[in-house]
């Protein structure tokens, strides 16, 4: 059993698998933008209660292992997390690429699955 977290009612270990990717698969994640992603990602997480254990950055996707507390809709959180994550990216990077398609940098939709006695093989 992982570590189970602590509301004022209740004990829970929530963890989904969550991927999504970027409009039209662009490569400028493994450019220039990869480096900063984790680190504006563990921030917004945050500011929902949220935790990213796990995360990856690939050419054309982003993977996450992230626990959510039951107060918050999965759908809540993530579309916090790439909204946010959007408008930063189009204020940091927006002037410098000539390419870079403004707020929109995310696709519409996302993969989530949860996670629980096969969390081993998801980290594999």
């Amino acid at each position: 059993m992982g570590r189970t977290e602590s509301l004022s009612h209740s004990r829970w270990e929530c963890k989904y698998h969550v991927a999504f990717i970027p409009k039209r698969r662009r490569k400028t994640l493994y450019e220039t933008l990869r480096r900063h992603l984790g680190e504006v990602f563990h921030r917004l997480a945050g500011q929902k209660e949220s935790r990213i254990e796990e995360g990856h950055v690939m050419p054309d996707h982003v993977h996450m292992l992230i626990a959510i507390p039951p107060t918050y809709a999965v759908s809540q959180v993530i579309g916090y997390i790439k909204g946010k994550s959007a408008i930063h990216l189009a204020r940091v990077y927006g002037e410098r690429q000539r390419n870079f398609v403004g707020q929109h940098f995310w696709a519409r939709g996302y993969y989530v699955s949860t996670v629980g006695r096969d969390e081993g093989i998801i980290r594999a």
